[in-house]
């Protein structure tokens, strides 16, 4: 969700301003009007995958999920919570920009979750190079850990190693492409066995090189084939330039996808072959 390096290769909108805020009112109230929706569509891939793999590890619950790219904790307030993205949506746009003080409103923040938290929790481990972010979403209660930690350019902090090394899943909604094979290498380096992935990617991102890492790593990834995921409308037409010019050099279409003004996103999950086979992800996500 947020991004962890500045820029990128397909002439996307920079957003870098709303990412590191000391609250998520300006990332609300910025993307509102784009149709962000991409979290929305996390929501049920993220819950069906974890209650699949919970009842595969049901002899040590709960799961144990690392969220990339965590920014403010929004998948984690809806993996966890009674809540929707349009509620988080009515909650942050309503507030003005000042008032209530950012102090104020992790106090409020902090309730607000916790009354909403659902009895099938899982803990969640968010990791983003945006340090205010992560720490908003640690001190509201939506993050058991937090780690403001850049794992393209540095190595795992030791207490980072010590709190991935029984991960069960590793979630991300869009850093893709901002975060590479490279993080995700630190990141199993430090597993004492490879968890499952679910990550959603712009179709404009080869995600070629996390799967083939992944593959080293022992897991098979599947790629939901039955449909895309629209992530939000292109911000301008130099931004939609970009994308169909990325999507181009991939050899796809933007037909009934792109076209629509969205960007779109595939869904992959890498899971141990064994998995795969007992249930194939077109069956897990069936429609």
């Amino acid at each position: 969700m947020t991004n962890t390096t500045a820029g990128t290769d397909w002439g996307k909108a920079d957003f870098e301003a709303i990412y590191n805020c000391l609250d998520p009112r300006r990332y609300f109230t910025t993307l509102q009007p784009l149709d962000y929706q991409i979290p929305h569509h996390g929501q049920a891939v993220f819950r069906t995958v974890s209650e699949t793999l919970q009842r595969h590890r049901s002899d040590r619950p709960p799961l144990n999920v690392v969220d990339l790219c965590c920014s403010y904790g929004v998948n984690a307030a809806l993996l966890n919570c009674q809540l929707s993205l349009s509620d988080l949506y009515d909650r942050y746009t309503a507030l003005r920009p000042d008032v209530p003080t950012t102090r104020q409103l992790i106090d409020e923040d902090r309730t607000f979750f916790a009354s909403r938290r659902r009895a099938e929790s899982v803990r969640i481990t968010g990791i983003d190079a945006a340090d205010r972010a992560v720490g908003y979403a640690r001190e509201v209660g939506l993050l058991d850990h937090g780690f403001a930690e850049n794992l393209e350019l540095d190595e795992p902090s030791p207490q980072l190693r010590r709190v991935l090394a029984d991960t069960d899943l590793i979630t991300v909604t869009g850093g893709v492409g901002y975060i590479t094979a490279t993080t995700f290498t630190r990141l199993f380096d430090c597993v004492s066995s490879p968890p499952w992935v679910a990550a959603f990617v712009l179709r404009t991102v080869p995600y070629r090189p996390v799967s083939a890492l992944l593959a080293r790593a022992g897991l098979v990834t599947e790629k939901l084939t039955t449909r895309t995921f629209r992530q939000r409308r292109f911000a301008d037409g130099a931004e939609r330039r970009g994308a169909f010019e990325a999507i181009a050099g991939h050899g796809l279409s933007t037909a009934g996808k792109e076209s629509d003004g969205f960007y779109h996103a595939d869904l992959y999950l890498s899971r141990p072959a064994a998995d795969v086979a007992a249930l194939p992800l077109e069956e897990l996500l069936p429609g």
